[in-house]
């Protein structure tokens, strides 16, 4: 809230409300934990101006709405008046979103205990279901965790969620997002985002996924009108960047790539994902070692992200720098005994190895692991020269099968 110039902020965008409404507001804020009976606030927000009981019920309850999950912060008694009370939950709601924030394995298990401690309050729970529900999203959508154990603690705190508050924006399309992502089903993740964006113009991640979406379903164009739209939203989101560098790899402008990889790193340096992608974009290029100076920074960055070294290490390999490439490889194993590591990376580090039969095992043990990285199948340089083997059509094709037995079971 900033009182001096009547506005009324959320994540950095203004909100629209009438000027009574900032100012019955204002009243309650201003006296945290305590009752505003009609006297007080015909005092304070009406400037002494008489007016209704039920205008001022009416101005509060327009401010609820504006609130929305956090209208219940404000409770009113008969004769005592309205009370504006933050609940003890909220530093742990707050914290856990700044941990998620960090886009780590750390970040989310973090920021998971918190949402978990929120829980248990009851003004909180929505709100709490809401950050955890996503947690396990990005734990098992970002190669952290095994896809197979986050995906179902996912639904399940998706779908308590939605009963508590029914479907937001947010919640419609975190669930496009899943549906893309763990069970390959465009036709209804592609619906579920385009809603979403109709209900909140301003969801920046359901342009970030809508825009994946479209992007693996070889759809450059739809991708490039869906990211336009989203820098006009909030043209400094640090994913955008990012995204533009996919949809450009995608379609094989390599050159482009590394530019726009090039600016995502200056303007974001943190951002994993964003590195990741120029680092790729340097390595479709031939500038071995540029690429590999960007995949060293992001294992710096994201150092719980298992993956990424076998990305680096594939990189390696076509740089000539075979015996490195199989230390990496060597480590990588050694690491699965205790850790997830996502098979598909795997496979793109043993086909850079030279070795196709042990790459197609690993996309074998991916199919069987639900890797998240499958989405990508269709439009991954990585995997480009799989596509004309046998064994390649015949996975794809149970992928294609699978996720829609996927859907329907889930459903």
């Amino acid at each position: 809230m900033d009182v001096a110039c009547s506005r009324l902020m959320r994540d950095g965008v203004e909100l629209n409300l009438r000027p009574q409404v900032f100012h019955a507001l204002r009243a309650l804020i201003q006296n945290p934990g305590q009752y505003v009976n009609y006297d007080h606030m015909i005092r304070e927000a009406w400037d002494g101006t008489v007016v209704s009981r039920h205008t001022v019920a009416v101005t509060v309850g327009e401010a609820k709405k504006i609130l929305k999950e956090y209208g219940s912060w404000i409770q009113y008694r008969p004769k005592l008046g309205y009370r504006a009370e933050i609940p003890q939950s909220e530093d742990q709601i707050r914290m856990g979103w700044h941990f998620a924030q960090r886009y780590t394995r750390e970040g989310f298990e973090k920021a998971l205990e918190c949402f978990h401690r929120a829980a248990q309050d009851q003004n909180a729970e929505f709100r709490a279901l809401e950050g955890t529900s996503l947690c396990y999203l990005m734990l098992g959508a970002h190669g952290m965790r095994p896809p197979l154990e986050m995906y179902p603690q996912f639904l399940d705190a998706h779908r308590r969620a939605v009963e508590l508050r029914g479907l937001t924006p947010e919640l419609r399309a975190d669930r496009g997002h899943a549906l893309h992502i763990f069970e390959r089903n465009f036709a209804e993740a592609e619906a579920e985002l385009i809603q979403a964006l109709q209900e909140e113009p301003k969801l920046l991640a359901g342009y970030g996924h809508l825009i994946m979406a479209y992007v693996t379903a070889g759809r450059p164009n739809d991708a490039m009108a869906v990211l336009s739209r989203a820098y006009c939203a909030d043209s400094l989101w640090p994913m955008l960047p990012a995204m533009e560098v996919l949809i450009l790899l995608s379609c094989h402008e390599i050159e482009n790539a590394v530019a726009c990889g090039k600016k995502a790193v200056e303007l974001h340096p943190y951002m994993h994902v964003g590195r990741f992608l120029y680092a790729q974009a340097l390595e479709f290029n031939g500038k071995w070692d540029e690429a590999l100076d960007q995949y060293r920074r992001t294992c710096v960055m994201s150092p719980d992200l298992t993956w990424i070294p076998a990305y680096e290490a594939a990189c390696m390999a076509k740089a000539g720098r075979l015996s490195e490439a199989r230390q990496v490889l060597k480590r990588l194993r050694r690491l699965r005994t205790s850790e997830y590591v996502d098979a598909y990376a795997m496979a793109v580090l043993q086909n850079a190895l030279g070795a196709r039969d042990e790459a197609f095992e690993e996309l074998e043990r991916a199919v069987q692991e639900n890797s998240a990285f499958l989405f990508m199948v269709d439009v991954d340089l990585n995997i480009e020269t799989f596509r004309e083997d046998p064994r390649f059509v015949n996975l794809r094709e149970r992928l294609r099968c699978g996720g829609a037995r996927h859907a329907s079971s889930a459903a």
